[in-house]
């Protein structure tokens, strides 16, 4: 049986007032990852568990892709949505990015209740698993998701970022 290619996907980086954004696009420029450059090493692993042998090489985003994150960072609109994004991950992983992905700007959500949204009450913790998994940051956006109690629960790009994201979406959080 003949081994096929391994995939190639493009990385860009932007700056944004909370670092250095990595962006993984694929060969149709749709948004594979988006990560911080201080978390690259955990990138990378993300995307050869989602992906198999990825080849990342430097490459440029799409300038519509660029553009949704811009003015989501500068300006606060959110524009996000627009973005084609492309899951690897499992079928519950899907489900769980695909409900983060329908919570507006300037709400936030408990794992309970992600988990109830997908119809899965009692699978709390495999929602958080799978919120932790995320490749996509921002764009599928797993920092809205906070503890029951209205704390701050985890992030992948630490709890300063998700603070900032929230406080950016107009989002009061407790200290």
């Amino acid at each position: 049986m003949p081994r096929t290619a391994p995939e190639q996907f493009l990385v860009d980086r932007i700056a944004t007032p909370i670092g250095i954004a990595l962006l993984v696009t694929d060969a149709e420029g749709r948004l594979c990852a988006l990560d911080w450059a201080d978390f690259e090493h955990r990138m990378a692993q993300l995307m050869g568990q989602q992906f198999g042998n990825a080849v990342l090489v430097k490459g440029a985003a799409p300038a519509a892709v660029k553009e949704a994150l811009s003015l989501y960072f500068a300006k606060g609109k959110d524009r996000l949505r627009a973005i084609r994004c492309r899951f690897g991950g499992t079928p519950f992983q899907r489900e769980v990015w695909s409900a983060l992905r329908s919570i507006p700007a300037g709400a936030t959500t408990s794992y309970g209740a992600l988990a109830a949204r997908i119809a899965r009450p009692k699978a709390v913790r495999a929602v958080g698993h799978a919120n932790g998994s995320n490749p996509i940051s921002v764009v599928v956006p797993c920092h809205r998701v906070i503890g029951a109690d209205g704390s701050l629960t985890g992030y992948g790009g630490g709890l300063e970022r998700k603070r900032w994201l929230l406080a950016h979406e107009g989002v009061a959080v407790k200290a």
